[in-house]
């Protein structure tokens, strides 16, 4: 049985999906679904049918994905990485860690491919939920994924993994486990609805606040407990103080810059420019209309794909 690259090119983005989520790197990512695609052509005339061309393709995606994560390091941000700092004094240099070391963000028209379409799916490609499955040894990050997020039966699951299903019904409870041990992870089972309309007046207020260089008005967005990391530099910090030490100090750089709205990981996101050129991506968590986390991506490779209105 042949098949097309039509039909072969119809999955690469909901791939590019799955890929990201284990390996929270677009790069990464794109490599892998390469790959897949690659080793799909060259054995074409393997696929003789009995499973779907979605099911064989997905195999050979995971198969590559295993091999690819044993020699690449394990992403995270800099909360895994030490503990909160402080607001450095002037001209105090900040540390950094190789761009390997960092979870990085997937654009929001990459997730349009995505099959998983209810909200409690859509959860697991938060920046927070990404970078808990890379705690996952792979094999148990990959079962989680089909089974919890994909909402692959273990039957099939098990198929896939040329496994049984009792190993697999074995990892899948011990990588829930370990998820719900991180308390910055959304598990899937207590994932719930965001209200979009606060979640849209919320990024409004920010992108207003952040123009205007309003700190005592971006202060106020904040949870009290609030995070604020910056890869690829180590530092990060917990809680308003901080942020708004940060904000009135080293962060007044950004005082006059430029701020557009954008999506990343299924969150609010803005792309800041300064003085014309890309200057850095602020991912905003948020729970109950007030911001739990900014990750700013200092990267500005990331706005390659953004495809922002400007």
């Amino acid at each position: 049985m042949t098949v097309s690259e039509l039909e072969v090119e119809s999955f690469r983005g909901e791939l590019i999906v799955y890929c990201y989520r284990f390996f929270a790197s677009i790069d990464e990512a794109e490599d892998a679904v390469q790959e897949t695609f690659v080793r799909a052509w060259r054995n074409s005339g393997g696929f003789e049918g009995r499973s779907s061309l979605r099911r064989w393709l997905y195999a050979i995606a995971t198969n590559i994905c295993l091999d690819m994560a044993k020699a690449c390091q394990r992403r995270c941000l800099p909360m895994d990485v030490n503990d909160p700092g402080h607001v450095p004094t002037s001209g105090e240099k900040l540390s950094t860690a190789d761009e390997a070391t960092w979870v990085t963000p997937i654009a929001g028209h990459r997730l349009l491919d995505d099959p998983a379409e209810t909200t409690v799916q859509r959860e697991t490609v938060r920046l927070a939920f990404v970078t808990a499955l890379q705690s996952l040894p792979p094999r148990q990050r990959v079962v989680l994924i089909l089974r919890d997020v994909l909402a692959w039966s273990a039957a099939e699951t098990a198929d896939l993994l040329d496994s049984s299903v009792a190993s697999v019904n074995s990892a899948l409870a011990r990588a829930r486990t370990t998820m719900r041990d991180r308390q910055d992870a959304v598990a899937v089972q207590d994932a719930v609805a965001t209200d979009e309309a606060v979640d849209q007046r919320l990024l409004f207020n920010y992108v207003s606040a952040f123009s205007a260089y309003d700190v005592d008005r971006l202060v106020e967005l904040l949870t009290e407990d609030a995070l604020f990391s910056m890869p690829p530099y180590t530092l990060w910090f917990r809680g308003r103080g901080d942020i708004e030490a940060w904000w009135r100090g080293p962060g007044q750089v950004c005082r006059g810059s430029e701020v557009i709205p954008t999506s990343v990981n299924g969150e609010n996101a803005v792309a800041v420019f300064h003085q014309g050129k890309p200057f850095a991506l602020h991912v905003l968590g948020a729970r109950d209309g007030r911001i739990t986390s900014i990750t700013h991506f200092m990267d500005t490779r990331v706005f390659d794909d953004l495809r922002l209105d400007r």
